[in-house]
């Protein structure tokens, strides 16, 4: 009695499967690699650990930047003012609590005259926090 085949004898070394021997040896070893791992990451020392109390973060208040060009405009915050308006915004700032850090960015070439007026409104307004902003990559 003859059997019927749907396969060629010549193709007897074809395998049409996939072979899931590698694959399952990779997740044996993973397996065994969690299972070594996760008792050891699990055992802490049990530890009866202080309790503390954080104190709230007061908001840092925004900086001043107060820019001054070559030709003595004074901008604050990118808004160019003049005198009188600066001693007004200074005022203003002056009240804050916490009272906010005035940067001074001054051009090289600007004069010395426009810079020490600024310096001297910002004092006689009640700024106490005053800070010059320099270039430090300049040769």
């Amino acid at each position: 009695m003859a059997m019927g085949s749907l396969s060629d004898s010549n193709d007897d070394d074809f395998n049409p499967e996939i072979n899931t021997t590698p694959l399952v040896d990779v997740m044996l070893v993973l397996l065994i690699i969690f299972m070594i791992t996760i008792p050891v990451i699990n055992h802490t020392v049990k530890v009866d650990l202080p309790h503390a109390v954080n104190q709230k973060n007061e908001p840092k208040p925004d900086n001043i930047n107060l820019a001054i060009d070559a030709q003595g405009k004074v901008f604050w915050n990118a808004d160019q003012i003049d005198m009188g308006q600066l001693k007004v915004r200074i005022d203003a700032a002056a009240k804050h609590v916490p009272q906010p850090e005035l940067h001074l960015r001054a051009e090289r070439t600007t004069q010395y005259e426009t810079v020490a007026q600024v310096m001297a409104a910002a004092q006689s307004g009640g700024l106490t926090k005053i800070g010059f902003i320099t270039d430090p990559n300049t040769k």
